[in-house]
């Protein structure tokens, strides 16, 4: 009997699914009980191909694979939707779970029609970290992440799963979050239900592409705006409004020869960009290309940030910054 099944959603890393299959594999609680469904976001030949080549031994598994590509929350709820377990335990492709992940979840539950988990996350670091890292590093104080939470098919059945328009991996754990909390579905921490999340290598320069997610900032606001100000974040980003405000006095200053607003929006927008990059190479490392990384790429962040938060909001139809 099915008691656990484990929903991995993924697309094109298949050596990233692979090692954390590996850790699955070893799980310290009976194959007979869990079942391992891996979700492609879309058609995937690398990893249908990876995973044929992979030894599963007496591990139950299922690959399933949406029509098009719509982003983790539909693999997701695929994943849940075909699953023969009472409880769905949620991972990611690129992480590792520890070998009691599995055991220490099934000690926690105690037979509840509706109930949710949520164990830790463990990054391991670069001494000093780089700011990619230390941002991954985060992941380790987050209240509910995906990449390591559990709850019962009737609680995501009630709350009617992920929502699908979080079509990248961006606030969608945050909305199944809020959704337990609104239908008065308990969230239990369960500390030594462990997941490694190893740091994957990214090209240089990844942050200004991250900032896109952004724009689900707006969503998940306009559907809990009380919740998104306790929980995600009490005010706007002032810095980086006023940061893209300076740089755009200074750019037309420049144009029209007004030369004293021009000196005095170049003098606001140096001296908040400096803050923002000792912010960010405060405790990461010093060399010399990670330092060049956060100078370009802090000169950039602001102006794309706020472009993608009030993108967000008129996508989305909210007042948002």
């Amino acid at each position: 009997m099915i008691k656990i099944s484990v929903v991995i959603p993924t697309f094109q890393r298949p050596q990233l699914l692979r090692n954390s299959l590996s850790s699955l594999k070893g799980q310290n609680f009976p194959k007979e009980y869990f079942e391992v469904i891996v979700v492609s976001d879309g058609p995937d030949e690398k990893t249908k191909t990876a995973i044929e080549d992979f030894d599963f031994g007496d591990l139950q598994f299922r690959f399933l694979q949406t029509p098009v590509k719509k982003g983790p929350a539909e693999a997701r709820n695929l994943g849940w939707q075909q699953a023969q377990g009472m409880l769905i335990a949620f991972t990611d492709d690129d992480t590792l779970p520890d070998r009691n992940w599995l055991s220490n979840i099934g000690q926690a539950y105690k037979g509840e029609q509706e109930v949710a988990f949520t164990g830790a996350i463990k990054v391991p670091l670069s001494d000093p970290p780089t700011d990619y890292e230390k941002n991954t590093a985060g992941l380790e104080t987050a209240e509910f992440v995906t990449a390591n939470c559990c709850c019962t098919k009737s609680a995501l059945q009630k709350t009617g799963g992920f929502d699908e328009r979080f079509f990248m991996a961006w606030r969608e754990d945050s909305d199944l979050e809020f959704q337990l909390m609104l239908h008065n579905i308990p969230i239990a921490h369960v500390p030594d239900a462990v997941v490694v999340h190893p740091v994957r290598k990214v090209p240089w320069g990844v942050s200004i592409k991250e900032q896109k997610k952004g724009m689900f900032n707006a969503l998940l606001y306009k559907k809990y705006p009380n919740l998104y100000r306790e929980k995600i974040q009490p005010s706007p980003p002032w810095n980086y409004y006023i940061m893209s405000i300076a740089f755009f006095i200074l750019f037309i200053a420049i144009i029209f020869g007004l030369q004293t607003v021009a000196v005095l929006s170049f003098f606001c927008w140096v001296v908040l960009l400096s803050v923002f990059v000792g912010k960010r190479l405060w405790h990461t490392s010093k060399a010399a290309n990670h330092v060049a990384e956060m100078i370009v790429t802090s000169v950039c962040i602001p102006l794309i940030s706020v472009y993608w938060q009030l993108y967000g909001a008129w996508r989305y139809k909210v007042f948002f910054l």
